[in-house]
């Protein structure tokens, strides 16, 4: 399912996006291909920005409380 979300920013190796739900998510991954097409590390001028945006939630296997979030796919709007 995609979802709409504004980046807000990379800081300390985590990814902050804006759902217009005004819920606010930190992801701790991000696909390589989009960190490909969208230099979300180094390129200010993404943040503030609007994305269609489908991520996945992973559990970790000896840890099932610890979950992360994964960026599976960006569409700049």
């Amino acid at each position: 399912m995609m979802r709409v979300a504004e980046f807000l920013s990379f800081e300390d190796g985590f990814y902050t996006f804006l759902f217009e739900n005004g819920e606010e998510l930190v992801f701790d991954e991000v696909h390589p291909r989009v960190l490909k097409q969208f230099d979300l590390k180094h390129d200010e001028s993404f943040i503030n920005k609007s994305f269609k945006i489908t991520f996945v939630e992973v559990s970790q296997k000896n840890d099932e409380d610890f979950v992360i979030y994964r960026v599976e796919s960006l569409k700049q709007l």
